[in-house]
């Protein structure tokens, strides 16, 4: 079927009904949504194949999903994911297990709802979106950038790629990705077409990312390499009271602290440091015990094992080194007799056990961060489609959205979701042009 695009009033042949630039997690399922309701589509990707990015996720064992709740998946996207709503309504986490299920694509589930291939290769996920765009008939362009976005008239009518090749189309589908990990291919072009195209976008941050921190203990590499299981992490206001809390695990490191707690809390850090020099954290290393709860305990071993020197008597309570660490910092000699430790000192070591504050000064940048905070301005987005609201037929998804989760399957989760829904509507109004 012959489709035609009218320019100025003048009828044109027009290339495909969909164009889809990047062929990563969300532009190879815009792709494969577009041509499954019935569009022509056209993959661009920059890259010499396809889904760079998406072979490096899940530690290259690519976490495909969350088995969680939609309701609690979309909890587990900090950044602005009730504008998922509408979206997950059309197609959500467990239409995601399904159509790889339906592909021949065995997924299990691990800690946490985290869904993964049976093989533990993101190149089984890969592989599978591949074969779904050729049995799809989806003409795929590599080694193909994307220069320009061609309009008309406030609508888009195709792009203009860097060798001069220019296609046309009723609908484009910017999948671009943020600017996380350059070296495969995010490296912010889609923010250039967007701001081009007459959008805004919001700063961007990196989140998902390891803290820097800047006391002395750091410095001094005290706990340097130490990692503590089941931990609560907060980032505090201003007024000391808690922002955020995350209970994980956590790793000291040569620069601050790492691991999935501070991770999570990273993008609340990048936010507080916009507004003042340093954000406080606060780490309850056993959250399960209450203050009181704590010092009762203290004192009853102190009662049962007087003569043993504190740090032996309290062995296990904490790691060893960890133990020492906070020990000194309540200014208790660890060698001590426990009977010699004052009821007031006593205390203000389980102060600190359950509030130890940590000064952060930032966080790796963005391109050595998982995910990349901020992106093309929401209010400027159709949440039902992920259309554009100022120029009609472009569509957005993925990173490049103003959309941010936490990591365990819940960013990959909505690069798929927005990448169907963009498809499936893509197709919709190119559908309209065909008579």
């Amino acid at each position: 079927m012959v489709h035609y695009l009218r320019i100025g009033g003048i009828k044109m042949n027009v290339d495909k009904d969909v164009i889809v630039i990047g062929a990563g997690t969300s532009g190879m399922m815009a792709a494969i949504s577009a041509a499954t309701h019935g569009a022509s589509v056209m993959l661009v990707e920059k890259n010499k194949r396809l889904g760079k990015k998406l072979l490096l996720t899940g530690g290259g064992r690519c976490n495909v999903t969350n088995n969680r709740p939609s309701d609690d998946v979309i909890q587990h996207i900090p950044g602005n994911g009730r504008f998922l709503y509408s979206a997950f309504s059309q197609f959500d986490n467990h239409d995601i297990i399904r159509f790889f299920e339906d592909k021949g694509v065995k997924l299990k589930e691990e800690d946490h709802g985290r869904m993964f291939p049976v093989t533990n290769r993101s190149k089984t996920i890969v592989e599978a979106l591949t074969s779904e765009l050729n049995k799809q008939k989806v003409q795929i362009e590599l080694d193909a950038e994307v220069e320009k976005l061609l309009k008309e008239d406030n609508r888009i009518i195709g792009i203009r790629l860097k060798d001069g090749r220019e296609f046309t189309a009723h609908c484009v589908i910017i999948a671009t990705g943020g600017k996380t990990y350059p070296y495969t291919g995010s490296t912010g072009i889609g923010y250039r077409l967007a701001k081009k195209a007459g959008h805004t976008v919001t700063p961007l941050f990196a989140t998902e990312s390891p803290i820097k921190l800047a006391d002395t203990f750091v410095q001094k590499k005290v706990l340097q390499g130490l990692s503590l299981q089941d931990v609560t992490l907060s980032v505090l206001n201003e007024k000391g009271k808690i922002r955020v809390s995350h209970t994980m695990d956590m790793l000291f490191t040569h620069f601050g602290v790492s691991g999935p707690a501070a991770l999570r809390c990273s993008m609340f850090v990048n936010q507080a440091l916009e507004k003042h020099n340093n954000a406080t954290l606060s780490l309850d290393a056993l959250p399960n015990k209450s203050f009181k709860q704590l010092v009762h305990e203290l004192t009853t071993v102190k009662e049962q094992q007087r003569d043993k020197a504190i740090k032996n008597a309290l062995k296990g309570l904490l790691p060893e080194r960890y133990l020492e660490f906070l020990l000194e910092k309540a200014q208790i000699d660890g060698a001590r007799p426990f009977r010699q430790v004052e009821a007031s000192e006593l205390e203000r070591f389980a102060e600190l056990i359950k509030d130890f504050r940590m000064s952060a000064i930032g966080t790796y940048p963005i391109e050595k961060s998982f995910v990349t905070g901020g992106g093309v301005n929401l209010k400027e987005i159709d949440p039902k489609t992920l259309e554009s609201k100022l120029v009609e037929g472009l569509f957005f998804v993925g990173e490049l959205l103003d959309i941010n989760g936490y990591t365990g399957g819940y960013n990959i989760t909505a690069a798929f979701v927005t990448g169907y829904v963009a498809g499936k509507n893509s197709a919709q109004i190119a559908s309209y042009f065909h008579y």
